[in-house]
């Protein structure tokens, strides 16, 4: 009884508290996951070298890549699993979750050989070069291996949240970050393993990250989903159903691996191998201000999906409202806080001036416009909820393809290095502006049902 009132809430708690409920837990998995990022980078800083969070740097997008698949197809799946536990179709559920975790199963196995047979050739297709190659090489060759277990992880929380049960999504959250920043302790500074053993403690902290979830799904009792083995064979509605949803969060990680690969590139091209460093640290910065944003994300999902299976319209307007009026705060309060201290944050991080002082401010750049993430991600994610997978790839699309790519390409060309972050910014506005003019005729045609 206690699993069908997780559920249940979605379509019966106030909008407010349901918010709260979900979306907090979620932001504090994520700002956790974060917390062990930034000190990850710390401890690689500081005890291997700067030129090796160039080597992180060079890494990170093709696990945001690998990411992205789990990521994906977990959203697409729990779009569909919101809808059928919101309308009552428990069995239609449990195929979608079967055939998600064998489509995610097959995607990681797949990625993680191609990996193994041409690494060199993926470190340099991401900017890999110089004197932070080898560090790169060293880290990516351990961390692949774990590339099933990152995404299994990442889709099987994804269904944990769209039961509702956000706690225990932010619990296997914190198992993970906690395991992770134990395992970095004992191998880099205490078993003094180097870069290696950053990728190491990652690689384990995976691997029994997967055996929690896995645990909680078979065994434990307390999930509203079922595992089965005839439900493992693919049903290919079931299939297109979940590529179809889950494509525009996929193109949501991916073509940030893409605008990594790029910058990485633009950033040789421009500048050396401490600016590359230095992009390293600031995607940690800029994770903690938008992974609030995203943990808010996480708890509007569910809701508008069941609401919207249950039909119960009032309530995914006034989840609308109330989301688009917090992630616009949570933007003003990371605004304001990078801007008044951005050298103190990168501080934190390292003593090197010549990190440091570029860093900083690039900062300030790249977050000027940071208010406006939120709502963009929330506009594209509430077609994602109602089912609606081309409006939610476009507008996924629109902030990171669509504008960000090709201004990276050309501000640089007249602006140099600093045509690289004025991108960000430019392309923050003009995808949140777009979001808007798509979502403004499809909020009025809710108001009327």
């Amino acid at each position: 009884m206690k699993i069908q009132s997780h559920t249940d809430e979605l379509g019966s708690l106030s909008i407010g508290k349901l918010l709260t409920r979900l979306s907090v837990p979620a932001t504090i998995g994520m700002m956790v996951m974060v917390l062990y990022n930034v000190v990850d980078t710390i401890f690689v800083a500081k005890y291997v070298g700067s030129l090796a969070i160039g080597g992180l740097a060079i890494v990170m997008p093709i696990t945001m890549l690998i990411s992205a698949v789990g990521m994906a197809l977990g959203v697409g799946g729990s779009s569909l699993i919101s809808r059928y536990l919101g309308s009552g179709e428990s069995k239609k559920a449990n195929v979608v979750f079967g055939n998600l975790l064998m489509l995610t199963f097959s995607f990681t196995v797949l990625f993680t050989v191609i990996g193994y047979i041409f690494p060199d050739t993926i470190l340099k297709l991401f900017g890999g070069d110089g004197e932070i190659l080898p560090y790169a090489r060293e880290y990516y060759l351990i961390v692949l291996a774990g590339s099933p277990f990152l995404g299994l992880s990442m889709a099987g929380n994804n269904i944990i949240r769209s039961e509702g049960n956000a706690r225990m999504s932010m619990v296997v959250m914190i198992i993970s970050s906690i395991l992770n920043l134990i395992l970095d302790y004992v191998l880099i500074i205490w078993m003094n393993q180097g870069i290696a053993g950053a990728a190491w403690a990652t690689l384990i902290s995976q691997v029994l990250t997967f055996i929690f979830i896995a645990y909680y799904f078979i065994a434990s009792g307390k999930s509203s989903v079922k595992l089965r083995i005839p439900y493992l064979k693919l049903d290919i509605d079931r299939v297109k159903e979940v590529l179809s949803i889950g494509s525009s969060s996929f193109a949501r990680q991916g073509s940030s691996s893409l605008v990594a690969i790029l910058v990485n590139h633009s950033l040789m091209s421009y500048g050396s191998e401490m600016d590359v460093a230095a992009y390293g640290i600031l995607n940690r910065v800029m994770l903690m201000s938008v992974f609030p944003m995203i943990g808010l994300v996480q708890g509007f999902l569910p809701i508008v999906g069941y609401n919207y299976g249950a039909k119960k319209f009032e309530r995914v307007i006034s989840t609308i409202k109330i989301s688009f009026v917090t992630a616009f705060a949570i933007g003003v309060a990371s605004l304001l806080l990078m801007s008044i201290f951005p050298r103190e944050v990168f501080e934190i991080f390292t003593n090197d001036e010549l990190l440091i002082v570029p860093g900083s401010r690039y900062l300030v750049i790249v977050m000027i416009v940071i208010p406006l993430v939120g709502i963009q991600m929330l506009g594209a994610s509430f077609f994602q909820a109602i089912g609606r997978a081309k409006p939610a790839l476009f507008l996924t699309l629109a902030r990171q393809i669509i504008f960000l790519l090709p201004l990276i390409f050309i501000l640089p060309q007249f602006l140099g290095i600093d045509g690289i972050w004025i991108s960000f910014p430019i392309s923050d506005m003009l995808s949140t502006l777009l979001t808007l003019k798509l979502m403004h005729p499809e909020y009025k045609k809710i108001t009327k049902l």
